[in-house]
Parts: C-alpha cells; sequence; structure tokens
C-alpha cells in the first residue's frame, strides 16, 4: 500500500473516531440533533473513506489510484468542515464561521462527482 492510501486510512480512522465521539456526546444529552448528524454523517464517509482506500489499491491505472486518494482526502476534509460545524452550533452555541456547514456539504457532493467521474473513466479504459 503506498503512504497516499495509508495516510488517508489513518485520516479515515480519525474522522470515525470525531463521529463516534460526537455521537456520544449526542446520546448523553448534549447537542441533540445537530451532534447526532454530524456524527452520522462523520461515521458513514469515515466507512466510504475505509472503502476507498481498498478500492484505490485495486486500480492497475496509476494516475486513476492518485485521484481516487485525493479526492477521498478532499471528500474527508468536506465532512470535517460541515460536521465541525454542526458540532459548534450543537455544543458551542456557534458556527465555525458563516456558511461552513454549506460549504463543506457542497464539497462532499462536488468530491461524490469527482469520485463518480473517476470510476466511470477508469471503467471505460478497461476493455
Amino acid at each position: 500500500m503506498s503512504r497516499l492510501s495509508l495516510t488517508l486510512g489513518a485520516f479515515a480512522a480519525l474522522i470515525g473516531l470525531s463521529g463516534v465521539a460526537l455521537a456520544a456526546i449526542g446520546a448523553h444529552g448534549g447537542g441533540g440533533g445537530l451532534a447526532e448528524t454530524g456524527a452520522f454523517f462523520l461515521i458513514v464517509h469515515a466507512a466510504a473513506l475505509l472503502g476507498l482506500v481498498g478500492a484505490a489499491n485495486a486500480v492497475a491505472h496509476q494516475a486513476s489510484r492518485r485521484a481516487l486518494l485525493i479526492s477521498g482526502f478532499g471528500l474527508g476534509c468536506a465532512v470535517s468542515l460541515f460536521s465541525g460545524d454542526l458540532a459548534a452550533r450543537a455544543l458551542a452555541g456557534g458556527r465555525l464561521f458563516p456558511f461552513a456547514a454549506p460549504i463543506g456539504g457542497t464539497a462532499m457532493m462536488f468530491f461524490w462527482v469527482c469520485l463518480a467521474a473517476i470510476f466511470a473513466t477508469s471503467a471505460m479504459r478497461r476493455e
């Protein structure tokens, strides 16, 4: 496995850890629905990123592999921004900065589209 794959795997694990911690806080009376929503997004995306690491290592084309991993990092940063803003609202009563959640949510959608395009072009490259 490449260093980039291992680094994304470590990042995904930290995102998962953050999701579990935020879920625990939400379950024990802190933050309510916003904390639970943020935790859900973190945990689901952590699993998706770990799957992406495995998928990227199965792709033969080096440029496609690198594009998948870079998009994975973008997706991880986007979900961290989105969920971080929800956590800040739930636990601190304020936002990270104006429009942080919408920026993070839009970026998540963008990186999911990027991943779809990379997988599609990789599939067309195979004959």
